[in-house]
């Protein structure tokens, strides 16, 4: 998915909200999906430390998040975001809440896991705002209770939480707790910069819309074009093993994220064209100065 919010005004752009020039091309580089398998976990920490990625998002309640607490921990310079779940797009190892089913029955399918990426449209219509928030708190308490400080709060499978009260939950959680949030659509980015806080002032990409055919091409003629101000890019970085082949209908665009992510010509093409990569840990700072 890519959405565009037209061209960027010259005034109150995030390049001035974050310290730069107008003309100067900011990217963030976030691996979505830390903490679902231990070959997602494996390349993402590799698309950061061997790569040209900047940080990345941890899921909660998925079955290798206790892994992924400990490489982070392990990393205390590593910048992360928490990636609100409400959704499972693993049918073989479903997950459901970090709080217990009787909390949160608004959110769970009849066997009490998560609703598939299908569900969507009716997890929106029945989820209850109160039993989000409190699935919410529990995952980042999750994260807050292992010592860990995130930046920023996104979330899975759904833009901008999918709802607006969803939103101002999470933008809420948020601010208690000082951290950034991830603005895709419109509505949400206009709120946020009228806020002061910096969003991205072009499109957002979702690697899972790049076509796998010349995709390596694709991302050297997006990142050449890439215009002044901040944007973003979610990419999905994940191993190419038997167990992801096994689990994960993805994991070709897993694996040819990682694999363009720790390339040389990632590097190359970042450093010729000048582009500033830069983490979460920005728009967190000057989202709460």
């Amino acid at each position: 998915m890519v959405i565009s919010s037209g061209r960027a005004r010259a005034f109150g752009s995030s390049n001035e909200l974050l310290g730069f020039e107008l003309h100067e091309r900011v990217l963030i580089l976030n691996s979505d999906d830390l903490g679902m398998y231990e070959a997602v976990n494996e390349a993402v920490i590799s698309s950061i430390e061997d790569g040209v990625a900047s940080s990345c998002s941890l899921m909660v309640p998925c079955p290798g998040s206790a892994q992924a607490l400990q490489l982070l921990a392990a990393r205390p310079h590593l910048r992360f975001g928490v990636h609100l779940t409400l959704v499972c797009d693993l049918p073989s190892a479903a997950w459901g809440p970090v709080t217990t089913r009787a909390a949160v029955p608004s959110l769970l399918s009849p066997s009490g896991t998560f609703l598939p990426p299908s569900g969507i449209p009716q997890l929106l219509a029945r989820a209850r705002i109160e039993e989000v928030e409190r699935e919410f708190r529990a995952q980042l308490e999750v994260v807050l209770r292992a010592g860990l400080s995130p930046t920023h709060l996104d979330w899975h499978c759904l833009a901008d939480g999918g709802r607006e009260d969803v939103f101002e939950v999470t933008r809420a959680l948020a601010r208690e707790h000082g951290l950034a949030t991830r603005a895709w659509l419109p509505s949400a980015r206009t709120r946020l910069r009228g806020e002061g806080s910096p969003v991205v002032d072009h499109n957002f990409l979702d690697s899972f819309d790049v076509d796998l055919h010349d995709k390596v091409l694709t991302y050297v003629r997006m990142l050449r074009d890439l215009p002044p101000g901040l944007s973003e890019w979610a990419v999905h970085p994940g191993l190419d093993t038997e167990e992801a082949r096994g689990l994960d209908g993805g994991w070709r665009v897993r694996s040819s994220d990682h694999a363009f992510l720790t390339s040389s010509l990632a590097r190359q093409v970042l450093s010729e064209e000048g582009i500033r990569v830069i983490d979460y840990s920005h728009l967190q700072a000057a989202s709460w100065p």
